[in-house]
């Protein structure tokens, strides 16, 4: 993506789009981060105009381990790999689940870095190791020979302390119990900071000319995406969709309470020295494993007409518990939507558009009770929600969203993440000034945005809730602690 800003302009161009196809080599899911940072060099070939700068963003979590001479040993292992089973566990018999929330603020998820790296401890790999860089940081490394961990990205690993916004002293006082060593990590950077410049060889293979410098931005794209929310007052939630749905509210400080862990909320940190607390939501992942299967199946569907039939389909026939761990790994989503639906004596979804209403209801119903829950426990009110990222596009959930929470709802931008980089990158070039509320205004008077008033039957919605809260107590996938409440 290439953004042009000035004072009052803020365009954003694709360039090139490459596709991020994981491997599975061995019995181990990896990522093909060689092609990637292929399509990237493609990217920057493509630019074909005079860069002010670059910004790099990607995913959390995962990490490329790199030998004494800088060369990366061996392929980045996915975060959905089934390595990590079990990790937790063995963290919790030394650092038991209360005292790392406290520690860390970080929602539990099975592939945080913290147990990826106790997973991988022994590894021929990790034994051999001179550095770890998060992938973000990896490809920034390949571009500019300079090393850093960028600080959002970091604190997704479950080893930063979000009030010091540096490396957590109780993780450190265990590390070795654990097998981790943070001395992997190069110093922390925070957006905005230089991150190097391309190296001649990359200027060289790309025709750019330069010099051109890497700005450190929020790496974590959803650090970007919220930069890229349009709001413009403080009393709002956003919902950063795409494969996951990241929903939650702009803090100023972490909030580290019991109950908050019990809810299963985390504290990331964001651009400006803010807090992003949110809960991970399993997302349009769920919609995009049922079109892969269907397409492997020999049935492939036109997204828009699914939607539209979906849209046409009986409401909250069946819901499912859009945070349920059987969710998470690829393959068969369809059938594991029918037998969740099964199992609760809900009817089973009989064609493509029942099932796409199932997963699209059940995300409003998540959407719902994390802003709900994030308002009870961070003692904040929320007027709108803004949606942004891929399901900007998503008219249909935007709609069920707005109706499961009682409030608006303002779609856009899609691209939230790759505006939300280059106003960082921007605003450290000196084009533009401000903080995060004039970067928000100088979004909401140049992206298309839609509005979606909410509508329906609130009593259905509160009794569908009530479902999904009775699946996950029986089921033991519900955190402690989560109260439904009124709409607001």
């Amino acid at each position: 993506m290439v953004g042009t800003v000035a004072p009052n302009t803020l365009e954003l161009h694709e360039v090139h789009r490459f596709p991020n196809r994981p491997v599975r080599v061995g019995g181990t899911l990896h990522w093909d981060i060689l092609a990637l940072y292929q399509g990237v060099l493609d990217g920057l070939r493509a630019a074909n105009t005079r860069l002010t700068s670059v910004g790099i963003d990607s995913w959390a979590v995962d990490y490329g381990l790199l030998g004494a001479d800088g060369a990366l040993l061996g392929n980045p292992v996915h975060y959905r790999d089934t390595r990590t089973d079990g990790a937790a566990e063995k963290v919790a018999t030394v650092l038991p689940p209360e005292d790392l929330y406290a520690a860390t603020g970080l929602q539990h998820l099975p592939f945080n870095t913290i147990y990826q790296l106790t997973a991988a401890r022994g590894s021929s790999a990790l034994a051999a190791a001179h550095r770890l860089l998060l992938i973000p940081d990896l490809i920034s490394y390949w571009l500019t020979g300079v090393a850093g961990t960028e600080l959002t990205n970091a604190s997704t690993t479950q080893l930063i302390d979000p009030r010091t916004r540096d490396w957590s002293r109780a993780i450190a006082a265990v590390a070795d119990t654990l097998g981790i060593d943070l001395s992997l990590f190069p110093p922390l950077r925070h957006p905005g900071d230089p991150a190097g410049e391309l190296t001649p060889e990359i200027l060289s293979a790309t025709g750019i000319e330069g010099p051109v410098p890497v700005t450190a931005v929020g790496s974590h794209d959803t650090a970007s995406a919220v930069v890229g929310v349009p709001a413009t007052s403080p009393d709002f939630a956003y919902i950063a969709t795409g494969t996951w749905s990241l929903a939650g509210l702009e803090l100023d400080a972490p909030v580290l309470t019991e109950a908050s862990r019990r809810a299963n909320f985390t504290n990331e940190l964001g651009v400006d020295g803010t807090v992003r607390y949110l809960r991970n939501i399993m997302g349009l992942w769920m919609l995009q494993e049922c079109l892969r299967t269907w397409e492997s199946e020999g049935a492939p569907q036109n997204l828009q007409t699914l939607l539209d039939q979906a849209a046409d389909a009986t409401p909250l026939r069946s819901v499912v518990d859009a945070g349920a761990p059987e969710f998470i790994a690829p393959d068969r989503m369809p059938d594991r939507i029918a037998e969740a639906c099964r199992r609760t004596g809900q009817p089973t979804p009989r064609t493509p558009a029942e099932t796409a209403r199932c997963v699209l209801d059940s995300l409003a119903l998540a959407h719902r009770r994390a802003i709900l829950d994030a308002q009870r426990l961070s003692g904040r009110t929320v007027r709108t929600v803004h949606i942004v990222g891929g399901g900007a596009h998503n008219a249909l959930l935007c709609r069920l969203t707005a109706d499961a929470c009682g409030l608006p709802v303002v779609a856009g931008p899609a691209e939230a993440a790759a505006l939300g980089n280059v106003l960082v990158q921007a605003r450290t070039a000196g084009v533009i000034t401000g903080g995060l509320p004039e970067l928000r205004a100088l979004l909401h008077s140049t992206q298309p945005l839609r509005q979606y008033e909410p509508s329906g039957d609130q009593a259905a919605w509160s009794r569908a809730a009530a479902l999904v809260e009775s699946i996950e107590n029986v089921e033991g996938g519900r955190a402690e602690g989560q109260e439904e409440e009124p709409c607001a």
